[in-house]
């Protein structure tokens, strides 16, 4: 059976490739991507080790509408991030350089973190960090246990060692 592994790449064309150029290419850097390849004036990719991002010029009939979410193709790309923190920080970036943010950070679902965004076209992009304070909660059950048989383990040891110099039961 085949099985998918990942997502290699997502290209997304662009109305104006140089004002999308200058509002990705210090985004991609943001976030932790190196420029892949550059197709002058026309596609232009990032990687970093895990997936690659590429925008490429829309061809004339696609640069004769606007982006609309809702039609048929790309409705967002979400990018997961590390931490909460990242979500955070990402959202400082963003508004450092005037990016227009729709939804700020918040909590959208249950451990869901997200800031919403919009690029030059009005292609709404995320980022994310899911499960956060479930894997928090969980590590912290894991080393509470931990430490209870590790107690435990000393309390028999102890109980073991005094039942030994008392020596035999009714001597």
């Amino acid at each position: 059976m085949v099985r998918v592994v990942g997502i290699d790449h997502l290209v997304i064309s662009v109305g104006d490739f140089e004002t999308s150029k200058a509002f990705y290419a210090p985004l991609m850097e943001f976030l932790g991507f190196d420029v892949e390849a550059e197709y002058q004036g026309s596609m232009m990719g990032w990687a970093n080790g895990k997936t690659l991002f590429w925008i490429a010029a829309a061809d004339a009939e696609g640069k004769a509408h606007n982006y609309r979410k809702g039609d048929i193709g790309f409705h967002h790309y979400a990018f997961r991030l590390r931490s909460r923190a990242d979500v955070d920080a990402l959202q400082s970036f963003l508004e450092e350089r005037g990016v227009t943010i729709v939804d700020p950070v918040g909590e959208y679902y249950d451990d869901y973190y997200a800031v919403f965004f919009l690029d030059p076209d009005g292609m709404k992009l995320e980022g994310m960090r899911y499960g956060e304070r479930h894997e928090k909660a969980t590590r912290a059950l894991t080393a509470a246990k931990k430490k209870r048989r590790g107690n435990l383990a000393r309390a028999e040891a102890r109980h073991r060692t005094t039942r030994r110099r008392a020596g035999p039961a009714g001597a």
